[in-house]
């Protein structure tokens, strides 16, 4: 953040001089009139320092539990009665994560400038998504600000559970498949060496798997870099054509119908559909715009597609049920749940019931995934490796089978 050294008077007319940091000079100013301080000059440092080095990946970052904390602690102090901009200047004062407070500077600023909370978050779309903004705005237009960030807060500690758990199902099986590939490699590039130079010294043929084990080591001696390079442009190719629309439909509609993963992948999708819009629904968003933001939230284009159809219907005076019964996306328990909620006038209470439940299915899910994956993952070392080994062995196992006989 940047620092301004300042010289001013005080209302006794001593001159004063110093330094502060702020994000931007406008702020700076302010912070001088809070203290009473009629600024004469302020000039913003220029220096060096190891914070102004931002190395790509490496940095904090702003992240869930930072907002988490942030929306608790502001609705235990609107709801005690402080002002906004009083609650936005503690909450930045007492900020560990300097991204974060610079951002709460900034926002404060903007507060202070005219701008209605909502506004002032829009301006850092980054941090603040559409969900969160216009629940905030619903909050200011209600007089219940302290109601939704609680709201909010809870929501975003549900979301993030529920993100780490379809994550930690697939942390284990992607971090036995890399050590696996790391463990074949080494073996490969050091140990069939040396077992080749033995085998030269047979004078026989090899067995057929030693021979084709001892080919994959000098072929992956010779082009390692090839290969690497192959990896490499498949990965990015497949990021390139995820980021296309055609690409990520025909990608997205493929981990849909994997068995047991597609299971997960549309139950945590249903899970966070209602979860969102239940949430949405309950702090007095409009439904046809609720219904937009959900839709950029779904993390799955072909869903996305399901919600955005439903709203088009609900548009022209239909049932939000029908269009997302019609693109077989969607469960029918949970379209029939929708149906009832609409019938009743409690949508959202009915949401929040299905996100309750299917919450709890894709714990089920993720249990049975990783009961599945461990025998698999198993079954797969044994074979890859002690394929390899055994396949080493061959050759000594015939010679010493022709010398017994």
């Amino acid at each position: 953040m940047p620092t301004f050294a300042y010289t001013g008077k005080t209302l006794t007319g001593e001159m004063k001089k110093g330094e502060l940091q702020a994000a931007s000079l406008a702020q700076a100013t302010a912070a001088l009139r809070r203290q009473q301080i009629v600024p004469a000059s302020i000039n913003e440092k220029k220096g060096f320092s190891l914070s102004d080095i931002k190395i790509p990946g490496l940095g904090r970052g702003i992240k869930t539990k930072d907002l988490v904390v942030f929306s608790r602690q502001f609705a235990t102090m609107i709801d005690a009665g402080l002002p906004l901009v009083q609650c936005l200047d503690i909450l930045a004062s007492q900020q560990d994560n300097p991204e974060f407070k610079k951002v709460l500077l900034d926002v404060k600023g903007s507060v202070e400038g005219g701008s209605t909370f909502a506004d002032a978050l829009r301006k850092h779309p980054k941090v603040f998504d559409g969900l969160y903004v216009n629940l905030i705005a619903a909050g200011e237009v209600g007089g219940i600000l302290d109601t939704i960030l609680n709201r909010l807060s809870g929501f975003l500690e549900k979301s993030e559970k529920l993100k780490g758990k379809v994550k930690g199902a697939m942390t284990y099986p992607a971090a036995v498949i890399i050590i696996a590939c790391l463990v074949v490699t080494g073996l490969l590039l050091w140990v069939v060496p040396i077992f080749q130079e033995m085998f030269a010294g047979f004078g026989q043929a090899l067995p057929a798997p030693t021979q084709m084990v001892v080919n994959m080591s000098k072929a992956l001696q010779n082009y390692w870099y090839l290969m690497l390079g192959g990896i490499v442009g498949t990965g990015i190719a497949l990021n390139r054509l995820y980021k296309t629309p055609k690409g990520r439909r025909v990608m997205d509609s493929f981990f849909l119908k994997l068995p047991v993963v597609g299971d997960l992948v549309r139950k945590t999708a249903v899970a966070r559909f209602t979860r969102t819009l239940g949430t949405m629904l309950s702090s007095g968003v409009p439904i046809l715009e609720a219904l937009e933001i959900v839709s950029k939230t779904s993390g799955n284009v072909i869903i996305e597609e399901a919600i955005m159809k439903a709203r088009t219907s609900l548009s022209q005076g239909k049932t939000l049920a029908d269009p997302l019964m019609e693109t077989k996306v969607f469960p029918g328990m949970v379209t029939q749940m929708i149906a009832v909620g609409e019938s009743t006038g409690a949508l959202d209470a009915m949401l929040t019931k299905i996100a309750d439940f299917y919450e709890d299915e894709v714990d089920a899910a993720v249990d049975a995934l990783t009961s599945l994956i461990e025998p698999l993952l198993m079954a797969f070392l044994g074979i890859v490796v002690g394929g390899l080994v055994i396949a080493l062995y061959l050759p000594i196992f015939q010679i010493a089978g022709a010398a017994a006989g």
